[in-house]
């Protein structure tokens, strides 16, 4: 069975090359196979995600504008590892409730992915909430969630929409192709 390892390599050299308001990009010369290499890439906090299914078999989707391509996409609640101290779980759970007014009395892990391992460093832990309970959205929203669009969309015309590539959200993609498997057996 295939499985990823960890490797650490020896490092002579990291510099910021660029410092932003949610990650930096940086650059480092390592030693790998008796070669000195450099390599620039994307250094992400990392993220969480919330594959929400209610007692219904939907699952509670969000359309969301995204500036670098261009589109509104259809997504499963996601946010950012900000908060210095804040456990994987309290971060899905923070996540869900800010953009979608949902609370959890279920949540589990589902499963973790690395979003563009050659260029980026972020890993994504996605997790699966059941028992939900609408509380709520918070008031003040900013930036894009101010015109999050949200939905309870059957599971399997999300799968649908999915394998046609009508949704191409890495997130949701993931996170529902898992959820099938894992119903499967």
């Amino acid at each position: 069975m295939p499985k990823d390892q960890d490797f650490v390599t020896q490092i002579s050299d990291r510099k910021t090359v660029f410092q932003g308001m949610i990650w930096n990009v940086v650059s480092e010369t390592f030693e790998f196979a008796d070669q000195t290499l450099t390599r620039e890439y994307v250094e992400h906090p990392g993220a969480v995600a919330v594959l929400a299914v209610n007692a219904a078999n939907e699952v509670l989707m969000i359309r969301q504008f995204r500036q670098p391509v261009r589109k509104y996409l259809w997504e499963i609640p996601a946010g950012l590892l900000d908060i210095p101290g804040e456990s994987l779980e309290a971060a899905a759970l923070r996540e869900l409730h800010e953009e979608t007014g949902y609370q959890s009395k279920k949540l589990s892990h589902l499963i973790d992915f690395f979003t563009t391992p050659g260029g980026n460093n972020e890993m994504i832990r996605i997790f699966m909430a059941q028992e939900l309970e609408f509380v709520g959205r918070p008031v003040n929203q900013e930036g894009e969630e101010r015109d999050l669009q949200i939905e309870w969309i059957p599971f399997n015309e999300v799968l649908s929409s999915i394998l046609q590539s009508e949704v191409k959200s890495p997130s949701a993609v993931v996170a529902v192709l898992a959820a099938a498997q894992i119903s499967r057996k």
